[in-house]
């Protein structure tokens, strides 16, 4: 008779063999152990974020902030590189006036900037923005983007202890536009003194009855009339107004005996007979006023001075799209509609490169400076 085998659990089976029985032991064992092997490992996990190897740079006090200088160095040089590979004017630029519409500044602009438009194939649209002599639209352009796309007309000489952007410091010359005389005026009255001789002799006799208007304190024209105290010994009060147009009007008025203004608001009272013409101030004749004397004909030896207009932008400015304007600007200046354009207002084009434009504004700066800081003339 064959025994009976009974079956309990897997470790206490009855009727099975002893080597079984091991292995199967063997068995069970390696499977609670990589159980808990797994949970000890998920415990750790919840407890601790996995560590994190520290970067060369973070056991320096400054690597944070040279990764950053680093950073942004190369984020510049790859900004100029996108401006040298940009086709330039890709779009419409904008040219600042600090004056308003109708004077010298302005209506010079306006005659090159239409020109330009054709030369480089782009909009350019004139902003006027007038206050302070100028130095409102200067102090615009120079918050500008340094890539051409903002340009500003600087008139000069123009002198104020106010701080406003310079070229050579904030703003870059681009090219020189154009240069131009002042005129001395006064009434065309049966009393008027004929001419700058008898007006001078009437003026060093009688020191308190001449005065003369300008548009604003320490521009070209209150600085011509300082010159020629400065070299003829009258004294003359200076009146400042806010523009020619009315300083005109309070000549022809009698309120004030004289001003020295730009040709552009004087030419056509002249031509009619209200104002009369003593002098220009430029070293020879305005086409203008082929018939008015300089003031160095009329009787001040050495006398010079003269009005400029230069184009101008932020410093910074990449100086292939400077010298794509300065191109341009020649090339509009030779031009017989601009030409004639300046003649009406007194003016003459003269092309010079961006360096020899700004290398004349700072002589003919240091000049009117020091003739201020000689006489003390106040400029505020």
């Amino acid at each position: 008779m064959c025994s009976s085998t009974t079956r309990g659990s897997w470790g206490r089976s009855s009727g099975w063999s002893a080597p079984f029985i091991r292995v199967r032991r063997h068995i069970l064992t390696r499977r609670r152990a990589r159980r808990t092997e797994a949970a000890e490992s998920l415990t750790r996990s919840r407890i601790s974020p996995p560590s994190q190897k520290a970067h060369p740079m973070s056991k320096h006090p400054g690597g944070r902030r040279g990764l950053s200088l680093i950073f942004c160095a190369l984020m510049a040089l790859a900004s100029s590189a996108t401006l040298a590979q940009e086709k330039y004017p890709s779009r419409a630029i904008t040219w600042v006036v600090g004056y308003p519409p109708g004077g010298s500044v302005d209506v010079v602009t306006r005659l090159v900037a239409r020109k330009l438009e054709a030369t480089l194939g782009q909009p350019i649209v004139v902003d006027n923005k007038p206050g302070a002599t100028g130095s409102l639209a200067l102090r615009y352009v120079a918050t500008q983007p340094a890539d051409g796309y903002t340009l500003v007309t600087v008139p000069g000489p123009v002198l104020t202890s106010i701080p406003m952007p310079q070229i050579g410091k904030e703003m870059s010359a681009i090219a020189m536009l154009a240069k131009g005389s002042t005129v001395l005026v006064g009434p065309a009255r049966p009393d008027a003194p004929k001419d700058l001789k008898a007006l001078l002799a009437d003026a060093s006799v009688h020191p308190d009855k001449y005065s003369y208007g300008s548009s604003g304190n320490g521009t070209g024209q209150h600085l011509t009339g300082e010159l020629i105290q400065a070299l003829t010994g009258v004294t003359m009060t200076h009146v400042p107004y806010k523009g020619g147009n009315q300083a005109v009007t309070d000549v022809i008025g009698g309120q004030i005996p004289l001003a020295v203004l730009g040709i552009t608001p004087v030419l056509p009272h002249i031509r009619s007979g209200k104002l009369k013409a003593y002098g220009v101030s430029t070293a020879t004749r305005s086409t203008s006023l082929p018939e008015v004397p300089t003031l160095r004909e009329a009787g001040i030896a050495n006398f010079e001075a003269s009005q400029w207009f230069v184009l101008a932008a932020r410093a910074g400015i990449p100086a292939d799209r400077s010298d794509r304007l300065n191109e341009a600007v020649a090339q509009a200046l030779k031009d017989p509609e601009v030409m004639k354009g300046f003649e009406n207002v007194g003016m003459f084009p003269e092309a010079n490169s961006a360096k020899q434009t700004a290398d004349y504004i700072h002589s003919d700066m240091r000049r009117w400076a020091d003739l201020v800081k000689k006489n003390k003339i106040a400029i505020d």
